[in-house]
């Protein structure tokens, strides 16, 4: 169950739920499946340090971490509060594709919320660790992150501030912290130009999750940046941000920012001309026959992980052929 957690988001019954050890009602409950893109963003950071030799392993390991952890608060805290506003309530879409601990009763409130404590205290205890061992310009990462992570549900997400909020999560805060920490407090506005590359993957999927519930939500009053664009618009934005990574890419290769190893993301083109065949038509009403059923209502949203998920261990392996080369003094 670990390994299908970390996976997909499983759908169990209650009577399943009771067998579960509790690491994995932890990974069901914190949506773990969608860790892989804060690993990912914290991995990229490593690298980057690791390209300057500055790279030291008990700091990368605790920013990793670190940065899960409040992940995993983050998505915890947001369908606590939810749940609380009555967001969740008459099937919403979040109770539709997996398991909603306390909408579906597997958790109480009490219990719920010793989740959402010991992890959050987790992620604050590596976040002042780090500030120990790094120094106090440490707290800028630490405080940026624990405002984030206490507002992205409210207000952010209501008011169309939660997509923006991502690319400044998922890039400069999380790539550029980890570089921060990693390298032992050392700064560089280089990391922040290519941690928009890998942001705005992550942007999408989000992007394509509130374009799926987008009904949802406007009867709910969450204005989300879909609800206040509209469904078309939106598709075509995420497009746009796709064909914006490449861009960025080709950029940092021809300023000499990175090698041409980083060209290696358009291995990912075909994958991206099959997924913006589906962007490019209205999201159904209903799963298309092709479409796997128990998935839905999950579908926009899983067509951008699924591409998003390939860019980014793509530009992973070309930062590690860039690394590779550099020190082997063959560019």
């Amino acid at each position: 169950m670990w390994i299908k957690a970390l996976k997909v988001i499983p759908r169990i019954s209650s009577e399943e739920w009771t067998r579960l050890d509790l690491v994995s009602r932890w990974l069901i409950a914190s949506r773990s499946a969608v860790f892989v893109m804060t690993a990912t963003a914290g991995a990229i950071g490593g690298l980057l340090a690791y390209r300057v030799n500055l790279f030291h392993w008990g700091l990368f390991l605790e920013a990793i971490l670190g940065i899960i952890f409040a992940h995993a608060t983050n998505n915890l805290l947001n369908d606590y509060i939810d749940y609380k506003k009555g967001v969740d309530h008459d099937n919403y879409y979040r109770a539709q594709y997996g398991p909603h601990p306390l909408e579906h009763g597997l958790l109480t409130r009490r219990e719920f919320l010793a989740y959402v404590m010991v992890t959050g205290l987790i992620a604050v205890s590596f976040g002042l660790l780090l500030t120990w061992q790094v120094g106090p310009p440490t707290l800028w990462f630490f405080g940026a992150g624990l405002v984030f992570l206490l507002s992205y549900t409210w207000p952010l997400k209501y008011v169309g501030l939660g997509e923006p909020a991502v690319i400044l999560v998922w890039g400069p805060l999380m790539i550029g912290g980890t570089y921060f920490v990693t390298t032992g407090g050392i700064w560089s506005s280089w990391v922040i130009v290519i941690s928009l590359v890998y942001a705005l993957g992550p942007t999408t999927v989000l992007l394509g999750k509130h374009t799926d519930k987008l009904i949802q939500d406007r009867e709910k009053d969450i204005h989300t940046l879909p609800v206040l664009l509209g469904e078309k618009i939106t598709r075509y934005l995420i497009i746009s941000i796709w064909l914006l990574q490449y861009l960025l890419i080709i950029y940092l290769v021809l300023t000499r920012q990175l090698t041409p190893f980083l060209l290696i993301v358009f291995f990912s083109f075909p994958l991206f001309m099959k997924t913006i065949k589906i962007f490019a038509s209205p999201r159904p009403l209903s799963p298309p026959a092709q479409y796997a059923p128990e998935t839905w209502p999950l579908y926009l949203v899983s067509y951008a992980f699924v591409y998003s998920r390939q860019f980014g261990l793509l530009f992973i392996a070309g930062l590690i052929l860039d690394i590779v080369i550099l020190h082997l003094a063959w560019w």
